[in-house]
């Protein structure tokens, strides 16, 4: 989405979700996912700018970035790292 809208990140990837997969049942206590999600972020602001250029105003464009960030997390903890036990607390 990010190249989509103009950006020049064509090998910009978070960590596969198989191995996220893989360490979410292993003794692992820590997973980072912050790349996916200034990714996540990044694209959805390039959209807005992309589809609207005038816009100038951090409501406008960041509020899709955080409802794009909250979509990717819902997604990592549900299907990816299997615990959406957790996820009442993003909502």
């Amino acid at each position: 989405m990010i190249n989509k809208y103009g950006g020049k990140l064509p090998d910009a990837v978070g960590i596969p979700e198989e191995q996220l997969r893989k360490a979410s049942k292993s003794a692992v206590c820590k997973i980072n996912i912050d790349s996916d999600s200034r990714l996540a972020f990044t694209a959805a602001v390039r959209k807005v700018f992309a589809e609207h250029p005038a816009e100038f105003d951090p409501r406008k464009y960041c509020g899709p970035a955080r409802d794009l960030m909250t979509e990717l997390y819902k997604h990592k903890i549900k299907e990816v790292l299997g615990s959406d036990n957790k996820l009442a607390q993003l909502d």
